[in-house]
């Protein structure tokens, strides 16, 4: 299995990485079709949410294999593995780790046998809060599920049920489920798709000709084809099989989708309840003008996520866009340790200043989010060096002030910066010579979704789904490792009218990975591939 470097998308500071995107489902059901690649055409799709582990399921009617392994798609599958994987229906998973650490144990698809001899095997987006209270249902069941992750808990519960179909299985335990989710999975027969009550990451669903289609973004449908057919509700779980599909719901929808996924998370390409994520974020960035205009030669996007924001800055503004900023796309995660020398250099082994294009300029850098600002800080000391008269920081999203517990692994509460500094600490922090934000009023209405339908706890701290405060929360909960939401280390957040608020449980403490190093494949890059049967 080939190992080293890794594409990443967004992380500038191997030793300050940014806020890690949640993982990617697909799921196919197509008779006739090569599952498989298409599975893994669509997991391609969506490397940009998880590049820790990735795997695929595949049924052909009489059982269920699964292959996985830790590294990007392109690293886990080729020609000689995914001929292996043959069958009907296929579920894939690309992982970054929000409940349990990044060792194979948790890569996905789960598989679990039931009792009637039939196998389950489960792909998760999102993260639980009610993790604890799961695993105290299977030992409660004298069940031994040996997990480490959220999901594999999910997949034990729902192969426990005996005297039930999977299906009714399901119904039963996702009411009792509660987070964030969106679960693709299958057994012999059946493809399903199930997304939790308040829709807080997206997953639609596609036509194929012969067949449908599940994902995380309507980017994935696209590059195998496929049509996009609707999102898959807040609350809903969907059953494909022969006889074509069926609709349930197991809870009334409360949609708060994540504000995040506008910002920085899902593909610009990506299509989210209708409003085009480019587009959104190209209407970020005209808003983020009418706000902190300045006078300035060019326009820059920190590069990539930076650059739809930028274009509209610039168009809004009326300041030429350009390039000051070129990102080597090829470093990534890598084993080979920098002198002291290469390290004291930081951000430089990723991205290079144009210095012809900055020197003598007065330059405007536009990006999406400010979290401990480490690569700010570095991003203007270069543009400085190169000879920019002076550095003006544009962001793309208002100042990032609480953790996430629905699977966006940022810091800690303590690490982010704008929770103990105000817009001009921020500045004199980063170095530049002025700084805005985009509101949270503006931001919203760049997506053109209602305020009561967005999940924005990030920003205001209010969080649509209740955390535990006397029980543990966090990435690493089953392995003994968790925190506490605890109550104390943080004022209660505003309640909008009408809208519940949680006094007390807005988390001191993110779900967030160990920050010191890279959370890639240290723990186990010898392993080797698996290749289950059940």
């Amino acid at each position: 299995m080939p190992r080293g470097d890794g594409l990443l998308t967004h992380n500038l500071d191997p030793d300050s990485p940014g806020p890690q995107d949640a993982c990617g489902v697909f799921g196919v059901w197509a008779p006739g079709e090569e599952v498989a690649k298409l599975t893994y055409f669509g997991l391609y799709a969506l490397q940009h949410r998880g590049q820790e582990a990735a795997g695929i399921a595949v049924s052909d009617g009489s059982g269920v294999v699964v292959y996985k392994d830790l590294g990007l798609v392109s690293q886990v599958f080729d020609e000689a593995s995914l001929a292996s994987l043959y069958g009907h229906i296929a579920v894939g998973h690309c992982r970054y780790s929000t409940t349990g650490g990044p060792g194979w144990e948790n890569a996905q698809p789960t598989l679990r046998s039931t009792s009637a001899g039939t196998t389950i095997a489960l792909a998760h987006n999102g993260n639980l809060v009610n993790t604890l209270e799961l695993a105290r249902q299977v030992e409660k069941l004298g069940l031994d599920s040996g997990a480490t992750n959220d999901t594999a808990l999910v997949t034990t519960l729902l192969a426990s049920r005996p005297d039930m179909s999977v299906e009714a299985a399901a119904l039963e335990l996702l009411p009792t489920v509660r987070g964030a989710f969106s679960f693709v999975f299958c057994d012999e027969d059946t493809l399903y798709a199930a997304r939790d009550p308040q829709g807080l990451h997206p997953l639609v669903l596609g036509r194929l000709e012969r067949g449908w289609v599940v994902a995380s973004e309507t980017a994935a449908l696209d590059i195998v084809g496929a049509s996009v057919v609707r999102e898959v509700e807040p609350g809903e779980l969907l059953a494909i099989d022969e006889n074509g599909l069926r609709s349930e719901r197991f809870a009334a929808p409360e949609p708060k989708g994540c504000l995040f996924e506008y910002v920085y998370l899902a593909r610009p390409d990506t299509t989210i309840a209708g409003r085009n994520v480019y587009a959104a974020r190209v209407e970020i960035g005209r808003r983020l003008a009418q706000e902190y205009p300045v006078e300035a030669d060019l326009v820059i996007p920190s590069p990539e996520s930076g650059t739809p924001a930028a274009i509209g800055y610039a168009d809004e503004s009326g300041t030429p866009y350009g390039m000051g900023l070129v990102k080597n796309a090829y470093v990534g995660r890598t084993f080979i340790q920098p002198s002291q020398t290469i390290r004291q250099l930081g951000i430089r082994l990723k991205l290079n200043p144009l210095r012809e294009q900055i020197r003598g300029k007065r330059v405007v850098v536009v990006d999406d989010s400010i979290v401990r600002g480490n690569t700010q800080r570095a991003i203007v000391r270069m543009l400085r060096e190169a000879g920019a008269l002076e550095v003006h920081v544009r962001i793309a999203s208002p100042p990032v002030k609480w953790p996430c517990f629905y699977g966006i692994d940022f810091a800690t509460r303590a690490e982010l910066l704008a929770n103990g500094l105000d817009t001009e600490g921020i500045r004199r922090s980063v170095g530049a010579d002025t700084l805005g934000y985009v509101s949270l009023d503006n931001l919203i209405a760049a997506t053109e979704q209602p305020r009561n339908r967005l999940c924005r706890a990030c920003f205001d701290g209010v969080y649509p789904v209740e955390l535990p405060a006397d029980t543990l929360v966090g990435k690493h909960v089953l392995e003994g490792i968790g925190r506490r939401a605890d109550q104390s280390a943080a004022p209660v957040a505003r309640a909008e009218a009408g809208e519940p608020s949680n006094p007390g449980r807005h988390g001191g403490a993110a779900a967030g990975h160990d920050q010191d190093g890279d959370p890639a494949l240290a723990e186990t890059a010898g392993a080797e591939p698996t290749r289950e049967r059940r």
